[in-house]
This record gives structure tokens, sequence and C-alpha cells, in this order.
């Protein structure tokens, strides 16, 4: 047996669960929330029993301290040396990377280098690895990439029309990210139907602070909305997804703003938190929109429609879809945006959503489409984690 822990850093969150492995053994899971916020939140459950929070959380290397300390503290293990190898999600693995690996100075190089194509993430994760390898000297280290499941796409989902050279010269391309979320969810969604994944296609939306969405057919991704980096596809907390190239060019001219600070403004200050100047929490948002103030009801209301465009895009290109998945914090928790969705959906897709019941349901997994429903909608809570660990368990030998 082996103790594995699989580390799992967002923009804005870093989740975490400790495997005892190979039985895939949950010893403890949790979640730091809301960083570099004023108002952060941690969370661990042990025995059951959930612990939480509430502090300003400044940044990864916070909550990888706070995480620590908890393991011990709560004597989920009496001396971080039991831990025997960590896993971390890297989002933006390039060119470079098509699956898992050892981490060696070569790769840490590499992860870096692709920053600039994952700003809000590559650094995090890099905060976070090396916050573990101080703490845990002696363990091994793997990466696991969030581009690598969908290196199956075909030219035509993954090329830009661009000049070709900034392909072959540069590497410009769709790369997508969440790989081994919508991976595990559409695996997962498979399991629960009693169906063979190769067999079937699916539709996952990974609806988060950061959200992408993918086409999936017999198990391999034809599709995927987000791009170069995670900045591309819907509308995220901070990000505004896709745009018309013009307006950055014509608002550096107006603002007299640099590249790097037209990349804050998109990366940083658009998206939810833009449009309803109140928080890059949906939650914050929904709170506001309950209260009827109008810009949060508008940034709700922009959100869906993004989010539906890229869906009805995604049944075409397919041909049929045999099921919908949504997971992750705000297609797992968020009742009213996923029947906000669904209602769009209902009368093209011939379903049929037992409203009621999907009002009920959070972070759980559920058939929420009724038996005469011409596609299957489920809410399947991603497990990154285990996949993570997994990899890293095959990876170091353990």
């Amino acid at each position: 047996m082996a103790k594995i822990i699989a580390v799992n850093a967002g923009s804005s969150s870093l989740k975490f669960q400790l495997f005892e492995m190979p039985e895939e053994k949950v010893l403890t899971s949790g979640v730091a929330e809301r960083i570099g916020l004023e108002e952060g939140i941690f969370t661990i459950k042990v025995n059951g029993e959930k612990f939480t929070t509430n502090l300003p959380i400044k940044d990864h290397a916070k909550a990888v301290q706070l995480l620590l300390d908890a393991l011990v503290e709560h004597n989920i293990v009496k001396d971080l040396n039991e831990i025997q190898g960590a896993g971390h999600r890297i989002v933006q693995g390039g060119a470079y990377f098509d699956s898992s690996v050892k981490v060696d100075d070569d790769v840490v190089s590499k992860v870096d280098e692709l920053c600039e194509l994952a700003p809000l993430h590559n650094p995090a994760h890099l905060v976070c690895y090396k916050a573990f390898k101080e703490a845990l000297p002696h363990i091994g280290h793997v990466f696991v990439f969030d581009t690598a499941f969908h290196q199956t796409m075909g030219p035509e989902s993954y090329m830009f029309p661009v000049p070709y050279e900034w392909y072959t010269d540069y590497k410009i391309r769709r790369y997508g990210a969440h790989g081994t979320s919508h991976q595990y969810v559409s695996r997962r969604t498979a399991e629960l139907m009693g169906r063979n994944n190769e067999e079937m296609n699916q539709i996952t939306c990974h609806l988060g602070n950061g959200a992408s969405i993918t086409a999936i057919k017999g198990g391999k991704c034809i599709n995927t909305s987000m791009g170069l980096t995670p900045l591309g596809g819907i509308m995220m907390g901070t990000r505004s997804g896709d745009i018309d190239p013009t307006v950055v060019f014509y608002m550096m001219k107006k603002l007299g703003c640099t590249p790097d600070e037209m990349d804050t403004y998109l990366n940083k200050k658009s998206g939810m938190l833009g449009i309803s100047g109140i928080s890059s929490d949906a939650r914050d948002v929904e709170n506001a929109a309950n209260e009827g103030n109008e810009r949060a009801l508008l940034t709700q209301n922009l959100y869906v429609n993004r989010v539906i465009n890229v869906v009805g895009g995604y049944v075409m290109q397919l041909g049929h879809v045999d099921a919908i998945s949504f997971t992750a914090g705000l297609g797992e928790n968020d009742t009213h945006i996923r029947e906000m969705i669904l209602q769009k959906l209902e009368e093209p897709l011939g379903l049929s959503i037992d409203y009621e019941l999907n009002s009920k349901i959070r972070g759980k997994e559920c058939l929420i489409s009724k038996p005469d429903s011409k596609v299957a909608v489920w809410i399947v809570p991603t497990n990154e984690e285990v996949v993570i660990a997994r990899d890293t368990m095959r990876l170091l030998g353990l």
C-alpha cells in the first residue's frame, strides 16, 4: 500500500485527495477556495466530517501550507513522510506532453516555458509543486496534463484559420484544458448508464471558475471549447472567452495599454466579474441576481447563451448525443444555471428534465432527465484526483 496525494490547482482553488493505493481508498479530501480573494475558504473532510475555516488565502503557497498542516493536525498522517508520491494537475502541456510524466528539472522548465499559454494556471501549478517538493523532498512527483485527452482532435477542430506557418513554426493551435476531468466524467457517465464508453457520443460540461465543454465520440475528444490557452471558449469567472479579435486592438488604442495590460483585462477582469461588477464567483452573482441586480441577471443570461451556443454546435458535429453531463463547481452545484441551460436545450434536443429533482441536487451523481428524454442528462462530480493518483502510482512504480 502507498499513500499518494493528488493535487488539483485551479486558477482560484486547490483541491486535494490523499489516497491509499492501489485500493483507491480516500483517506481525506478537501479544497481551498477563493484563493486571492478577501474571504477564502479552507475545507478538509475527516472521517465523514467537514471542517471549514474562513480566512484570507493569499496565494497557492498558503493553500499548500494549510493543507499540509491540516493533515497532521487532524491525525490523518502522524508524519508527512508517510506520503510516498504526489501527482499534480497541469493545465498546459503544449506540444511537449501528450501523456503524464515523472517530474524532473527538464519537465519543470518546459511547464514554466508554457506559463504564457496558461497564465492563471501553470504558474499556480509550479508554486504548488515547489511547495510540496520543499515539504516532502524525499518523494517522487508526477505531472498530469489537462491537454493530453484532447490530442485526439482532428485538424479541422484544433487548427485556427490563421497563416499556416503560425502552426508549423509556433505551434499555434487549439490545445484545450480540463482534459482529465472530461475523460473521467465521460467514462463515469458510461459506467452509470451501463454502456460501453467507446460506443457513445457525449457532451461534457465542465463549468467552474474556469469552464470548458467537450464533444466526445467513442471515448475520444473530437472538439473542445478552450483554445490555445484557457482564455478561449465560453465565458468564465474572470476570463472573457471567445471575442472578436478586433476588440483587443481597438481597446488597446482607446486605453493606451500594453499587450500585458490587455492580457490582464481579458484573463482577470472580464467574464462574470467584468459583466457583473460584483464577483468572479457564480454564488455571489446568483445572490445579487436573486435581489434583482440587473447586471447580475445579465451575467447569468450571457453565460447561459454562450454555453448553449457551444453545445448546439457540438450536437451538429457529433450527429447525435447519448448523454450530456454537468460537472465542476458551477455544473455540479448551481441548480439555477443548470435549469436555465437545460430549458434552452429542451426543445431542440428533445430533453425531458425533472426540474424538481434538479433543484435539489448539489454535488451528487444523479440522472436528472426523465425516461422519455431523447438525451440522458447527468450530474457527475468530477474526480480528476483519482485519475492523477492512478497515473502517479503507475509512473512511480509504487
